[in-house]
C-alpha cells in the first residue's frame, strides 16, 4: 500500500502540513508540494473541436507521480472556506485529464484509489469547512475514488494546529489506520 500526500498550501511548515506530518509519521509517503510546481490554470477545451491543447507544466509530472499510489491524501489549508487555490487548479485539470489519449485510464486508475483530506482553518472549520469536504465528496465520486475519511482542524497563527487536542487525536487514529 503505498500513499501520496498533496500538499495545497503556500506557507512553509503551515498548520495543514504540520497536521499532515502527524498523520505519515513513520509512514513510507512520496510528498508533492503542489506550491513548488508550475501549473497552469485550465482553459476549457472541453467541448471545442480541437480539443486541449498541450500545456508545457509541471501537471501531468504530478499526475504521473500519484497515478503509481494507492492512497492519495489532499492536505490544504482552508482558504475562504474552500480548498487554496493552487489545490483546486490541480484539480481543475482532471478535466484535461480525462481526455487526454496519454491517460486513457485516468478516471478507472483513480477509481481504485483510497482518498482522504485533511484540512485547517481559523474560522469554526468544524462547521464552516464541511462544504469543502462535500466538494471534495462531490469531486470524488464523479472520478469514482473512495472517499475514506477527512480531518478538519483549527489553527490560524503558525503552530496553532497544535492546541487542537480533537484534530491531534484524529490524526494519530488515522496514521494506525494507515500503517
Amino acid at each position: 500500500m503505498s500513499i501520496a500526500v498533496l500538499y495545497g498550501g503556500s506557507r512553509p511548515n503551515g498548520n495543514t502540513e504540520v497536521l499532515t506530518r502527524k498523520v505519515i509519521q513513520g509512514l513510507t509517503v512520496e510528498e508533492i508540494y503542489l506550491k513548488d510546481h508550475l501549473i497552469e490554470p485550465i482553459v476549457d477545451k472541453r467541448h471545442a473541436e480541437e480539443g486541449f491543447p498541450e500545456i508545457n507544466d509541471d501537471y501531468n509530472s504530478i499526475i504521473d507521480r500519484i497515478l503509481q499510489h494507492d492512497i492519495l491524501i489532499f492536505s490544504t489549508p482552508i482558504y475562504w472556506y474552500s480548498m487554496s487555490g493552487i489545490m483546486k487548479n490541480f484539480i481543475d485539470r482532471w478535466s484535461q485529464t480525462l481526455k487526454d489519449t496519454k491517460y486513457p485510464d485516468f478516471k478507472k486508475q483513480m477509481s481504485q484509489k483510497r482518498v482522504y483530506v485533511i484540512a485547517v482553518g481559523g474560522d469554526n472549520p468544524c462547521i464552516k469547512g464541511l462544504p469543502m469536504i462535500q466538494q471534495f465528496q462531490y469531486i470524488f465520486d464523479f472520478i469514482g475514488t473512495r472517499f475514506d475519511g477527512y480531518i478538519l482542524g483549527e489553527g490560524n497563527r503558525p503552530d496553532e494546529i497544535v492546541e487542537d487536542k480533537r484534530a491531534l487525536v484524529a490524526a494519530e487514529q488515522l496514521r494506525k489506520k494507515l500503517q
